[in-house]
């Protein structure tokens, strides 16, 4: 059986206590590997690899930086298909998603940070007449930890750690117990780009244990995480009295409204898709729908014939739509809360059962759901579930539909369906998110800050946003004699 292995200094080790943790094939239910149990005593070691390779690589020109970083991009893109098959495995995603979306988005990330380096600029302020030149240094911090989730986890890997090494900092990171394969074959491609011993360390564990050693880490000086709220909240409790730098990306329930006078076919089409992509599994996914009354009854029935039409299946056949759940607890926690939905009254539009698929019986397969609700505040409605589960609710006019919109704890993300400008542009202002896509979903240019308010996090990820995060601001205020 493969066993996964932590990467420290620009080499593979186990756990320092040779403990294991079982990692599981979604889509068949067995074990197929083992990952290391990590502990504090290997992120102390990471740490160290990390601190002392800090002065050399924050002092590396940024088109040395910029050089390796390409390379990592290559690399990944060069090992398209045998990531893609990797993530497919540990996920239960569909091979098809990971090798369009997955694989080539973390090269991607790589790409983007590495090029934009270059281009990141600090500001000079002259105060004219006081004969004072004022600009601002943008520094690496130091050592950073990077903990990602088990959803996009290559994606999201690179997603954090690209930008940190790109600005000088070395960094820990943790990708999710759960999906650690890709995490863990990035380091051969770390090592082949030349990239040096230290500057990034993948040390794999559980959360409470490997994950809170990075967050509690007396000298890790910021910490970049995207996972659950309830995570969140933990992670901003230990690390606020050791003042460390906090970029959280967690939870979503986001809104999907829907009105007459939307372009109704590439509405229909893009909404089975951000309802269902990934399994549900993407915290940008639009799981309240939201329908204006004069289409509600036609959208119902032409979105539900469209949902039953999706395949669940194997992840490694071509025609798979949906593919596993990540895991038997997270199958078990999304079916609970479609039976809380049935007790609160919702109706079961379609789906809500498992699938059992042919030579994969033991797989974690969900049917795509769709429930119909009456009550804006019953626990589907209010509570992040994470899965192939929709709600539908209907709207008499805009105001309703805005407020039942942000009548919720999360504001990552929403969606709107127009062609009335006026609306758009109203909306767009009001809605409680940090990104609002109109006639569109999931639609990203690297370059744009990504992130929610309220409960869906603090902070912004992504193009310069992601650079500052990873930075610290130092001015420098020069007084000169005005002549000799």
């Amino acid at each position: 059986m493969k066993k996964i292995q932590n990467y420290i200094n620009g080499e593979y080790t186990n756990a320092t206590s040779e403990a294991w943790l079982d990692n599981y094939n979604p889509s068949t239910g067995t074990v197929y590997s083992k990952i290391p149990k990590s502990a504090s005593e290997d992120v102390a070691l990471a740490y160290k690899a990390a601190c002392d390779a800090f002065p050399s690589w924050s002092n590396t020109t940024l088109e040395e930086r910029s050089k390796i970083m390409l390379r990592i991009a290559d690399l990944i893109e060069a090992n398209l298909d045998e990531l893609a098959k990797a993530e497919s495995l540990d996920n239960g995603k569909p091979l098809s998603l990971a090798k369009a979306v997955d694989i080539p988005r973390a090269s991607s990330n790589f790409r983007f940070f590495g090029n934009a380096i270059t281009q990141f600029a600090s500001e000079a302020h002259e105060s004219v007449g006081l004969n004072t030149m004022n600009f601002t240094l943008r520094q690496p911090i130091g050592v950073v930890g990077c903990i990602s989730p088990w959803n996009l986890p290559l994606y999201l890997f690179t997603w954090k750690v690209a930008p940190a090494i790109a600005a000088g900092n070395c960094v820990v990171a943790k990708p999710s117990e759960v999906t650690p394969m890709t995490a863990y074959l990035l380091g051969n491609i770390l090592t082949e780009a030349g990239l040096p011993k230290g500057v990034l360390n993948i040390v794999h564990g559980t959360g409470p244990e490997t994950g809170q050693a990075i967050v509690a880490h007396p000298k890790i000086k910021a910490i970049s995480f995207t996972g659950g709220t309830a995570t969140g909240e933990h992670i901003a409790r230990a690390a606020a009295p050791m003042f460390k730098k906090l970029s959280l990306e967690l939870g979503g329930k986001n809104p999907n409204l829907i009105f007459a006078d939307c372009d109704y076919d590439k509405m229909l089409a893009v909404t089975v898709k951000s309802s269902f992509a990934n399994q549900g599994q993407i915290c940008l996914c639009g799981s309240r729908i939201y329908v204006e009354e004069r289409i509600a009854e036609k959208f119902k029935q032409d979105f539900v014939a469209k949902v039953a039409a999706l395949k669940v299946g194997n992840p490694l056949e071509a025609d798979t739509n949906l593919g596993a759940l990540v895991s038997k607890p997270h199958l078990e926690k999304v079916l609970n809360y479609i039976n809380i939905a049935r007790s609160e009254g919702g109706n079961i539009l379609f789906g809500g059962e498992q699938v059992k698929v042919k030579d994969h019986e033991d797989g974690y397969y969900l049917q795509p759901t769709v429930i119909e609700v009456a009550n804006n505040q019953c626990r589907i409605q209010q509570e992040e579930v994470f899965g192939p589960v929709v709600t539908i609710v209907t709207f008499e006019d805009e105001a309703e539909a805005l407020q039942m919109a942000n009548d919720v704890k999360y504001g990552l993300s929403a969606t709107i369906w127009t062609n009335d400008l006026n609306r758009t542009m109203r909306l767009s202002k009001q809605l409680d998110a940090g990104i609002v896509w109109v006639n569109t979903w999931l639609n990203r240019d690297l370059r744009t800050p990504f992130g929610g308010m309220k409960d869906s996090g603090v902070g912004r990820e992504g193009g310069f946003e992601a650079l500052r995060f990873f930075t610290e601001p130092k001015n420098v205020c020069i007084s000169y004699a005005p002549s000799i």
